[in-house]
């Protein structure tokens, strides 16, 4: 199958999940109204969500109590299932849900998502989803006779995340959906659908698809999940996606220049690069000119450090992933707007890396780099790592990759050594590839 036709099917598989997702809403709330996760019967708000959440874990909200939750945790793992066979499947309305994020209606609220220029911060919705996909996972893999889930499902990846409009307005309520659509024997695929009211309906927004993965009560180990059963053609093409994804993700692992040499035309490119600036007034190798309407790499960084509080804990005491996401996402986008000299607004976030937990009390250190421009767009890599302040050793926890477009043309970014090419081809990659979804 040519890579066109993979993501036109994708694109419409995407349509039959949301008509999927739609036909599941009303199970789904009932079943979650009597779980105490909505009010009323109405839809839950992403507050009633973190709540839910902390239940279902038996997170505490007091700090100096999470060693004793820790330890109550691992009493859990006598709940375990020993293979995935012991556990009952699940359908995909199983895990459905709707949370709505009332900016309309909560104008307190509002505050804490308004950025200067009087839209939505889109990092406060990336710590959203991040907190929607958990719970999704959570209701696939529920058992009703347990008062607390013996797993801790934390997000492994971030697979794509496709803006369907750039603005997002800060006083219109904002409605997510989503269910499980793909599940491993450890791993759960799950797929959220952001809408906005606006002007009388319900617009489009986004979609995003996230990994997650089940581990034991202490986050030690894998642990099984629930089987995922289709029902009816829909949702069977709704899985087959899933598992197309999978083997995707697997084959670009596999070419990762990070283990394989470039292709062939990439090695040309790179070279072309290298021979564009020479000076050729010079027989050297080493004596370089920076072309017209270019810039260096090296000049086209930013970077940060977080001193990660308690504050930013997730309901098993390490950093939130969403909080993560959110400062890469925002050092990410100024570093676009430095290098652009306009606001630039995001098209699409995509293979967002968990490698490593953050623990609490951490330095987080994070890099931006503007590795690939084309036209009016700026393709940002953020690195983020630990730094341990007692032995100086740096290990890698994140890897974020952000596709923004801006309102002119920028500049050519040039890299002068191989490490630097080694970026420039990884972020073609990447934009190469929203390009090709984006049509």
């Amino acid at each position: 199958m040519s890579c066109p036709r993979l993501f036109r099917a994708s694109y419409g598989r995407s349509l039959v999940l949301y008509r999927v997702l739609k036909s599941a809403v009303s199970f789904t709330f009932r079943k979650f109204s009597m779980g105490q996760i909505s009010r009323r019967g109405k839809a839950p708000d992403m507050a009633e969500v973190r709540n839910r959440l902390r239940e279902i874990v038996g997170a505490s909200t007091n700090w100096q109590d999470h060693q004793q939750v820790l330890a109550e945790r691992a009493s859990l793992s006598q709940y375990l299932a020993q293979s995935q066979d012991e556990l009952p499947a699940k359908r995909m309305k199983d895990s459905a849900i709707e949370a709505h994020l009332p900016l309309g209606t909560q104008p307190a609220l509002r505050e804490k998502y308004l950025n200067s220029h009087n839209s939505v911060r889109f990092g406060r919705i990336l710590e959203d989803l991040d907190c929607l996909g958990v719970l999704i996972c959570y209701s696939h893999t529920w058992n009703e006779e347990l008062q607390r889930s013996p797993l801790s499902i934390v997000t492994a990846l971030v697979d794509k995340i496709d803006m369907r409009q750039n603005i997002i307005y800060p006083d219109c309520d904002i409605k997510f959906t989503g269910h499980v659509t793909w599940v491993g024997k450890t791993s759960i695929e799950a797929k959220m659908h952001m809408s906005q009211y606006h002007n009388g309906t319900y617009r489009d927004v986004l979609d995003a698809t996230f990994v997650m993965v089940a581990r034991d009560p202490e986050n030690k180990r894998a642990a099984f999940v629930n089987p995922l059963k289709p029902e009816g053609p829909d949702e069977e093409a709704i899985f087959l996606q899933g598992e197309i994804n999978k083997k995707r993700r697997v084959e670009l692992s596999t070419a990762s220049l990070l283990k394989v040499a470039p292709t062939a035309e990439e090695r040309t490119l790179v070279h072309n690069l290298f021979l564009n600036t020479l000076d050729t007034r010079r027989v050297s190798f080493h004596s370089r000119i920076l072309p017209p309407n270019s810039v260096w790499m090296e000049d086209a960084k930013l970077k940060g450090l977080e001193i990660c509080h308690p504050q930013e804990r997730n309901i098993f005491n390490r950093i939130f992933g969403g909080f993560l996401m959110r400062k890469a996402y925002e050092l990410g986008r100024a570093n676009a707007c430095a290098f652009a000299g306009c606001r630039p607004t995001v098209v699409a976030v995509d293979d967002i890396l968990f490698q490593k937990p953050v623990e609490i009390g951490s330095l987080l250190m994070l890099s931006s780099q503007v590795c690939y421009t084309e036209g009016m767009h700026v393709q940002v890599r953020v690195h983020t790592e630990v730094l341990d302040p007692l032995t100086r050793q740096h290990s890698t926890t994140n890897v974020f990759h952000f596709t923004f477009h801006v309102e002119k043309e920028v500049p050519s970014v040039v890299p002068q050594s191989y490490g630097e090419s080694m970026l420039y081809l990884d972020g073609k990659r990447h934009f190469d590839e929203t390009m090709r979804t984006q049509s």
